[in-house]
Order: structure tokens, then C-alpha cells, then sequence
């Protein structure tokens, strides 16, 4: 088997895979062989982006599934619709994300956390039945080095909407999230052959900065990189097929590195229970705590 093709026995879920990291990593995967589904919010801007990889690849076996991690109902729709084809899940890659952006989502979680962290949380959670049966699997967090910028969680907070003005504190701690998240899920499924990661992409010039305000966004985006750079330790923790990536642990480019000092077994353990409260459905869907 050739390098270009590695992975063609591998099925592989990707989240936010029409522009910057997600594209880029989708491009990688797909020209070593991968089956992709990619998990977006438009079909239409989703198509294109599969035709291109298509062209580019000779892999045809690329396929969309519609997912707004914004929404809890969504993101039940996108894992049912995932489980129904009945067949192995050996990666999910949890790219997709926002930042510098304010307000709640529909289920009133503060905007940054509901997207970035439960919409993930809940996906991987209806999802980890298949990704077991299809051992060894992997799950890959694209968390960020923002994390070291937050403190803890407040878990009061992330059940209203943004409070700062640029929403990037609020973003830090939905990065922080992800990286607990990541921890605590390789306690959770040690021994199951799941190997979770966390990864920093490096500050990259990608669709997550869209809504940065004015005149921040086009000054921070001449001093980021490219999303190809961003794409490579995305893809090496998805698509490394030596037991080389250690489960639970934080990653750039380079390798593994210390989470913040922020990013306790405790908080992980608290984060996980309130997660799983919060998405767990209701009469009226997933509600927050009262």
C-alpha cells in the first residue's frame, strides 16, 4: 500500500470542512485514501468544496452530512443520520468552530461555548458506540493555545450570552473546554481502543476569525498562517497509524505539550457532568439547568 493511500480503509468524520482548517485537513485525508463525511451547516457551500476535493484527489468517496453544532437538535440529526449508514466511524475530527463572535445559541448556551464545546460534546457522545465497534479509533479535538488564557469555567456564565466585547475571553474558555473534554474523555474510554487528542493548529488565518470585529480582523489576519500549516497536526493525530499519539494529551505541530495549569482532572469531571445535563434531551429537547 502506497502512502497516497494509507487510509483507505478508514472512514473519517470531519465538522467545518468547507474553508481554512477543516478544508485543508479534508485535502489531506482525502489524498491518502480516507473515506470522508463531512459534517457542515450548508449543502450548498459543501458541494463545491467536495467536487474540488474529488478533482483533486481521484477519491470520490466523499459524502455530506448537515450539521449546525450550534443547535442541539442538529446535531442529533447529523449522528443519526451518520449511524443509519451502517457502516465503521474510525475518526471524528472535531474541527468546526467560531471565535470573536457574541450572543447565545438556541438552546442558551453563551455563543462561543455552546458551539465549540457541547455541539462537539453531544456528537461525540451519540457517536461513541460506533467509533468503539470500529477500534482502533481515534477522536480529534481542534482546541487552541488560547486556552491558556482562561482561568476555569464558570459555569453559570456559558448559560448566558457573551458578556465581553470581542468575545475572545469567552472563546478561551470554550478552548479550555476542549482541551478538558479531550482529557476527560480518554479516562472515560481507556482500554477501548479510543484514543482521543487535542490539537493547537497554530493561529492561522481561517473562516473561524469571519466575524472578529472590524478593524481587529484584517490586522490579525497578516500576522497568521496558512491553513495547510494549520491542517498538520490535525492530520497526524487522525491519521497516524502507529499507537505513537498517547490518549487524552494536548498537541501542536510539534508534538505533545502541558495543557494550562487550568485544565485539572477536577474540572474536566465537573465539565463532563454538566455537559452531559445540559444535551441530555428533554419533553422540549436539551434544556439548562434551571
Amino acid at each position: 500500500m502506497t502512502a497516497e493511500q494509507d487510509l483507505e480503509d478508514r472512514t473519517i468524520l470531519i465538522t467545518g470542512a468547507t474553508t481554512g482548517i477543516g478544508r485543508a485537513t479534508a485535502a489531506a485525508l482525502a489524498g491518502r485514501g480516507a473515506s470522508l463525511i463531512l459534517a457542515c451547516r450548508s449543502e450548498e457551500r459543501t458541494r463545491p468544496v467536495i467536487e474540488g476535493l474529488v478533482e483533486a484527489s481521484g477519491n470520490d468517496r466523499i459524502s455530506f452530512v448537515p450539521l449546525d453544532l450550534a443547535e442541539l437538535e442538529s446535531v442529533r440529526a447529523c449522528a443519526g443520520a451518520v449511524l443509519e449508514r451502517d457502516e465503521p466511524l474510525h475518526v471524528l475530527l472535531n474541527n468546526a468552530g467560531l471565535a470573536g463572535q457574541r450572543g447565545s445559541t438556541p438552546d442558551g448556551f453563551e455563543l462561543a461555548f455552546g458551539t465549540n464545546h457541547l455541539g462537539h460534546f453531544l456528537l461525540t457522545g451519540l457517536l461513541l458506540d460506533r467509533l468503539r465497534a470500529s477500534a482502533p479509533a481515534r477522536v480529534v479535538t481542534v482546541a487552541s493555545h488560547s486556552h491558556y488564557q482562561a482561568d476555569g469555567i464558570d459555569f453559570e456564565a456559558v448559560r448566558r450570552p457573551t458578556r465581553s466585547l470581542t468575545g475572545m475571553p469567552e472563546y478561551a474558555v470554550s478552548k479550555l473546554a476542549n482541551v478538558l473534554f479531550t482529557q476527560e474523555l480518554a479516562r472515560r474510554t481507556e482500554g477501548e481502543g479510543i484514543t482521543t487528542a487535542a490539537v493547537h493548529p497554530g493561529v492561522i488565518a481561517s473562516d473561524i476569525w469571519r466575524r472578529l470585529p472590524w478593524p481587529l480582523r484584517p490586522i490579525a489576519l497578516t500576522f497568521m498562517g496558512s491553513p495547510e500549516n494549520g491542517a498538520r497536526a490535525s492530520v497526524h493525530c487522525a491519521a497516524d497509524l502507529e499507537p505513537t499519539v498517547r490518549s487524552g494529551l494536548y498537541h501542536d505541530a510539534a508534538g505533545p505539550r502541558p495543557a494550562s495549569a487550568a485544565a485539572t482532572g477536577e474540572l474536566a469531571a465537573a465539565l463532563w457532568e454538566h455537559s452531559e445535563r445540559w444535551t441530555a434531551p428533554g419533553p422540549d429537547g436539551a434544556e439548562p439547568d434551571p
